[in-house]
């Protein structure tokens, strides 16, 4: 069987996506884990990660994995060894190999250049494919269905949008609403290729700056950190341009379908900041759910790409 990897949801398909999202689900009901066998998986988080690191640590443990962690400086890259090298010496030692660095998604494709260790895309600048993962699992644990839900993404178009873009795009009958500052949005070449998977699986992906244009009676409201991995915005005054954006309970109210909306946030969340803790902490909110979703979607990861 060739080497299986998970870069970007954009390369899996919409078979594989569906999978994916039935085995988290599946794994939270208690079904057992297929097994793995004695494989080890690498870890290499470059920034920072609580539910995303935990996850896969978590998640290779219960698969019957053991686990090798790198710190940021521990491999030779730091000291000049190119990323292929690197690649080619771990594909004898590993059979997996999980990677944050929220830098360029082309590193984690140079790390896939060899044909014997898995490579996991735990979070790139442009796109974390798992969280889309762990996000269906939780929408379709809620309303048993992912077909005719409504998603309105609120905030800024970073790499959960992507990936939750691409996520909807190849999941049939679903649709996504992005609504983001206008200098803060998902370029126009992700929006292209969403649409483009959109076009093909009987889904929608739009995105609006215009607040004038938000949505009624969506299914979900889903929010993100304004600062992905906490990172400063150049723009001094950027918080001015945040503050409609933020979830409020009236916002709930405004949006929410008689029939029951929730909230969904990746978390880590700015309390007070991108969503106040009415809604955080409120009976709209599967936050928290979302969060376990993200385990048990590694574990699907993990079994997808390493079960024989």
């Amino acid at each position: 069987m060739a080497t299986r990897h998970v870069l970007s949801l954009s390369e899996l398909g919409p078979e594989v996506i569906a999978y994916l999202v039935k085995r988290a689900l599946a794994i939270s009901k208690g079904s057992e884990p297929r097994p793995i066998g004695k494989k080890v998986v690498g870890m290499y988080f470059r920034r920072s990660s609580t539910r995303t690191r935990s996850a896969f640590m978590v998640g290779a443990i219960k698969l019957g994995a053991a686990t090798v962690v790198y710190q940021p400086n521990d491999l030779q890259i730091v000291t000049g060894e190119t990323v292929e090298d690197t690649a080619r010496v771990l594909s004898g030692f590993l059979d997996a190999f999980v990677i944050r660095t929220n830098g360029s998604l082309e590193e984690m494709k140079a790390f896939a250049n060899q044909d014997k260790m898995a490579v996991i895309n735990a979070m790139s600048e442009s796109e974390h494919p798992t969280q889309a993962i762990g996000d269906l699992a939780t929408i379709k644990e809620a309303f048993g269905r992912l077909d005719d839900i409504h998603v309105l993404y609120i905030g800024e178009g970073n790499n959960t949008a992507s990936a939750l873009a691409f996520a909807v795009g190849m999941t049939p009958g679903m649709q996504l609403t992005l609504m983001t500052p206008g200098e803060y949005g998902l370029p126009e070449c992700v929006m292209e290729k969403a649409r483009s998977f959109a076009d093909r699986n009987g889904s929608s992906v739009e995105q609006y700056h215009d607040l004038a244009k938000l949505p009624h009676g969506v299914n979900v409201v889903y929010t993100t950190r304004w600062q992905t991995m906490g990172d400063p915005k150049p723009d001094p005054n950027w918080k001015e341009l945040f503050e409609p954006y933020k979830v409020t309970p009236e916002l709930m109210a405004r949006l929410s379908k008689p029939s029951g909306t929730i909230f969904m946030h990746d978390l880590p969340a700015v309390r007070g900041g991108d969503v106040l803790d009415e809604v955080l902490d409120g009976p709209q909110s599967r936050a928290f759910r979302q969060a376990q979703h993200k385990l048990t979607g590694a574990m699907a990861v993990l079994e997808w790409c390493l079960a024989a």
